[in-house]
């Protein structure tokens, strides 16, 4: 069977949550960065009520709702370590050029190793697609961090991508578009000019899609690594909690969307992970444990495996080639590519 007849969906999205650790998916609220003062800006009992529980599955379920009703019971989930089923990135730099590199262009290349790293060279899934039959100028990027056009290399394939502080360009903008296009200029800076609000990103993708109806869309969220870097972990809470609620309102939408409905797989994962107690601030080769990711999806013909407690090891450079191939292609590059994910292609129920 050629993969044209295997294509299980005709659009698919991809959602990087920066630094975003696997022990807050699978675990909810970490008890020795909840409970101490320094971590905290917010009234603790308000915090506790949000995201505290003694029992794990019921924090992971405050903290990450739509993961845990909705992605757990018709999708897949990698990455608990605690059952032996470990994602981790490939390349051995463990930050987030180096880790958005390896997953969008399925190969870790050891010369990328600088978030300052000039375009680049390495050709990734989303221009592949870009050039496949029907998805010409319907491949889009909505990133909160402005190296990802250096990522992506927009500069080579001329692909859209906006970055922070840029607007969607048209004539024909909806008044959704133009407030979203609008807003992320009224926001205190803290992160500086090189990030924007991860709630602007959404609210620009959101309406991209409803007016125009990209088929593969790629949407870089950096809050959760901000706020980790500035030692917040109520707002990294925060922000984990919310991104969860935006990529529920995504799944809301295409399944109302006859454009989308029962025809567009979500792909979400890290670009990298980050340290525990003490170390949870940063990530990098000198942070122990910042190599560990995880992965989630979920989509027509996904098997609803839900929390994959098989003991097993993923790449992060697997995640490109499944990508194309859910799409019904073999992506090929001007570098080797990863294997894929096979047990996200295998069949399941519609």
């Amino acid at each position: 069977m050629g993969l044209a007849q295997q294509q299980k969906s005709k659009n698919i999205i991809l959602i990087s949550l920066d630094g975003y650790r696997w022990q807050e998916v699978f675990q909810g609220a970490d008890s020795t960065l909840l409970f101490p003062p320094k971590y905290r800006r917010q009234d603790s009992t308000e915090l506790m009520t949000k995201f505290w529980a003694p029992d794990a599955q019921q924090r992971r379920e405050k903290l990450m709702p739509f993961f845990w009703k909705t992605i757990a019971r018709q999708g897949q989930l990698y990455g608990n370590r605690d059952a032996g089923n470990l994602v981790n990135v490939r390349n051995k730099y463990w930050f987030s050029y180096p880790g958005r590199s390896e997953t969008l262009c399925g190969y870790y290349d050891s010369a990328v190793n600088s978030n300052s790293y000039p375009n680049n060279p390495n050709e990734n899934v989303l221009e592949f697609v870009n050039k496949q039959k029907g998805f010409e100028g319907k491949v889009v990027t909505f990133a909160s961090w402005d190296a990802v056009g250096r990522i992506v290399n927009r500069d080579r394939n001329g692909m859209m991508t906006i970055l922070p502080g840029e607007q969607v360009k048209g004539n024909n903008l909806t008044e959704a578009q133009k407030l979203a296009n609008e807003l992320q200029f009224y926001t205190p800076e803290f992160f500086g000019k090189s990030v924007r609000d991860d709630a602007h990103s959404f609210a620009m993708t959101k309406s991209y899609m409803q007016a125009n109806h990209p088929r593969m869309v790629y949407i870089d969220f950096a809050d959760p690594d901000d706020y980790a870097h500035a030692g917040q972990y109520d707002s990294y809470l925060d922000a984990g909690h919310y991104l969860d609620a935006m990529i529920g309102s995504l799944w809301n939408m295409i399944q109302s969307d006859p454009f989308y409905k029962d025809q567009t797989t979500i792909m979400i994962y890290p670009d990298h992970g980050r340290g525990v107690g003490p170390k949870w601030t940063g990530h990098g080769s000198s942070i122990p444990r910042a190599n560990e990711t995880w992965m989630a999806v979920i989509g027509p013909g996904i098997a609803p495996l839900g929390e994959v407690k098989t003991a097993g090891q993923l790449y992060q450079d697997q995640f490109a080639q499944t990508a194309a191939q859910l799409l019904g292609f073999r992506f090929t590059a001007n570098h080797p590519v990863g294997e894929p994910v096979n047990t996200v292609l295998q069949p399941g129920k519609k």
